[in-house]
């Protein structure tokens, strides 16, 4: 009986060893006997416990890691539904969005409540949730986040909470929520997305199990081959980078050189070739100014010492304005003053009795604009001081007589231009019944048009004062000054 037993139990021991089950009957056999090898490495276990050709429930739920070893040698596999999983743990939800520029041209900025639905690599904007149902040529905008850029703004909308995305083609987005929390948890997890799949697509290709040949990424990948025409294979290559939009320098072709040098050549034969100013003049081309022209220089051209302008401008308004209420005071239409100016300076016959003249507003305001246009005023530089000085003098008899000799000291067309003016501003001032312009309202109105000084260094509100100052004292001295009694 004791031989027995331990005749069964040896039995059992080389069983075990040998790897065979217990044989309790032909029905518990199956169909394939598995057989271990002790001596063997786990590689080499798995390899020979497993298929070769995996099923596709025994595909894994999440992307391998391309870190572990015992993965990589037996090929990477990611399924098409894998691939569009977000990267991080982020709902779906209601966002403004606004698309500013597509492929670097600029668009109307339009706000929109758009459903945003956040995957690995895109951002897929619908513009309600049912959307989301419809096959994908339903999406109503893809953002691509592969070499991206994401970046708060303030500049490009008065929104608060704004963050742009610059996806590699040159489209910009703007995306915007109220509430600062939810802008900043999708600002954090599409900057991780865009890291990511940068990332990924700059340094990652799949590799065929035991084998050195690199595919061409998403290639042979399941789900890929009936991609929705909206997703574009991936070509460093061919896409175009953001740098473009963001780097000062420009590069330039051979091409480009020698259309540059040939451009410069026509400048530098045009330049030398062009005609003199005195040729232009002489065909007619380019007509001297009245408006700006010196005045000295203006009355040598016209032969004379007063500029026929402001002869024509004071006979006009003596015949049908000085009672005119605020004249020299009121403004003219602008635009008929320029109409005026341009028709002076091209030479053109003037009848300033003509209908679309009678607006005499309209001629004070052009002989004001042809005395302040003057490149040296009514009154030289060279005096401005002196004029300052002598209306500083207390004594009126003293004052009379400084400025007397000054006025005297100037060139023949200032004197001559200046006393024709003021004899006709006390007409104007004779009238101030009816046209309600004092001695003190026309020094103000010709004070900073007649006498400027030529670097106002000092108190401009002080060197105002003086100038109204000099102005209503030479007005009302005006015969004495002139000698306008004498015939």
């Amino acid at each position: 009986m004791a031989g027995t037993r331990i005749t069964n139990l040896q039995n059992a021991v080389k069983h075990v060893q040998l790897g065979q089950p217990p044989q309790s009957g032909a029905a518990e056999q199956g169909p394939v006997h598995m057989r271990i090898k002790p001596s063997q490495s786990s590689g080499d276990r798995l390899s020979q416990s497993k298929s070769m050709v995996l099923q596709d429930s025994d595909l894994p739920q999440k992307p391998l890691s391309r870190h572990r070893r015992n993965q990589s040698q037996h090929g990477a596999v990611v399924t098409g539904a894998a691939a569009l999983q977000p990267a991080v743990d982020l709902k779906s939800e209601h966002l403004n969005v606004a698309k500013i520029s597509e492929n670097g041209k600029k668009q109307r900025k339009t706000w929109a409540s758009m459903w945003t639905v956040p995957t690995s690599d895109e951002l897929l904007l619908y513009k309600d949730k049912q959307e989301t149902n419809v096959k994908a040529g339903g999406k109503t905008d893809v953002v691509q986040l592969c070499g991206a850029v994401i970046e708060w703004t303030t500049e490009k909308s008065s929104k608060k909470n704004v963050f742009q995305i610059t996806t590699s083609t040159g489209s910009e987005y703007l995306i915007q929520s109220d509430s600062y929390s939810t802008a900043s948890k999708w600002y954090d997890a599409i900057r991780k997305n865009v890291d990511s799949s940068t990332k990924e697509d700059r340094s990652f290709a799949l590799r065929r199990s035991n084998s050195t040949e690199y595919l061409p990424r998403h290639s042979s990948l399941p789900g890929y081959g009936s991609a929705s025409p909206n997703t574009k294979q991936r070509n460093p290559v061919h896409r175009r980078s953001i740098n473009m939009f963001s780097s000062s320098k420009l590069k330039y072709s051979a091409s480009d050189s020698a259309d540059k040098n040939g451009v410069k050549n026509r400048l530098k034969k045009f330049i030398t070739r062009r005609p003199s100013m005195k040729t232009l003049q002489e065909k007619g081309l380019i007509k001297d100014r009245v408006f700006g022209c010196h005045l000295l220089t203006l009355c040598e051209r016209e032969g004379t010492s007063v500029p026929k302008f402001v002869k024509i401008c004071l006979d006009a308004v003596e015949k049908r304005g000085l009672e005119a209420d605020g004249i020299y005071r009121v403004s003219g239409n602008l635009a008929t003053i320029q109409k005026l100016r341009f028709i002076v300076d091209q030479e053109e016959d003037l009848d300033l009795d003509s209908s679309q003249w009678e607006d005499i507003h309209v001629i004070t305001g052009a002989l004001k604009l042809f005395f302040r246009e003057l490149p040296e005023p009514l009154f030289p530089f060279r005096f401005f001081q002196q004029f300052v000085d002598v209306i500083k003098i207390k004594e009126s008899k003293q004052k009379i007589q400084a400025l007397k000799k000054l006025i005297q000291q100037l060139p023949k067309p200032n004197h001559d231009t200046m006393k024709l003016l003021f004899s006709h501003l006390q007409r104007v001032l004779a009238c101030s019944q009816k046209n309600l312009m004092s001695s003190q309202g026309i020094s103000i109105v010709f004070g900073p048009t007649l006498m400027w000084p030529e670097q106002d260094a000092g108190n401009m509100a002080v060197n105002m004062a003086y100038q109204n100052q000099i102005m209503e004292f030479i007005l009302i001295e005006s015969r004495e000054l002139f000698n306008l009694d004498r015939k």
